[in-house]
């Protein structure tokens, strides 16, 4: 008996990993999930791990999210957030769905593209993985070039930066040198769950500005 995917209950905060799964199994999988699912993926080395996220981790990814581009806004820089889009590249065999990312400084070459695909188009400048039940696959971005990817696991920011294709732990942001973020993330964080959602993205806006004009 074939079971479909959509048949499958995984709790929130668990992961199922399908091993032996070749492209055009990847690819019939998303196309029989769709786009608009609570679950994630990731892909490599032909293990597939669909994890579906808790409510907590929701919460962080947003508030970062949103973290990330009042940074922007404040800088006056064009960007793109496309949130957790598949990036995929079948040469390379690799599939990730981040929790957010961003284009920045190559925004300009996927503007009004309604797919990316990674044989053609530059990855994202920045992701950001929550990990609270599971760990970043860092091979995955390497492979597909991500430049910077930030990890936040509920009490910490790390943030990894490329370098000859393999990822070294930073105290600073490529994109954002002039911030201290692996100490403001986590506390602002923290003030959202205390104050609240509105407060905390008037108060971090203004640590922006502050640093901005110091710097």
């Amino acid at each position: 008996m074939q079971i479909n995917l959509n048949q499958l209950i995984i709790p929130s905060g668990h992961q199922l990993l399908l091993q032996d799964i070749d492209w055009p199994t990847l690819e019939q999988i998303l196309d029989e999930l769709g786009d608009h699912r609570a679950a994630r993926l990731s892909y490599s080395d032909r293990v597939m791990e669909i994890m579906v996220p808790m409510a907590a981790h929701e919460d962080d990814k947003r508030i970062i999210g949103r973290f990330i581009e009042i940074i922007l806004e404040e800088l006056d820089l064009e960007y793109r957030a496309l949130g957790s889009t598949t990036f995929k590249n079948a040469a390379m065999a690799q599939a990730v769905e981040p929790d957010e990312c961003f284009y920045i400084q190559h925004e300009s070459q996927i503007r009004g593209q309604e797919r990316i695909d990674l044989t053609q188009d530059p990855p994202p400048d920045l992701a950001l993985e929550i990990d609270l039940t599971s760990r970043t696959h860092f091979y995955n971005y390497e492979r597909l070039g991500v430049p910077e990817l930030w990890r936040y696991d509920g009490r910490q920011l790390h943030i990894s930066l490329l370098q000859n294709g393999h990822y070294e732990i930073s105290t600073v942001s490529r994109q954002f040198p002039h911030l201290a973020l692996l100490e403001a993330i986590p506390r602002y964080v923290q003030e959202s769950k205390q104050l609240g959602r509105k407060k905390t993205m008037k108060d971090f806006r203004e640590w922006v500005r502050n640093c901005l004009n110091h710097s």
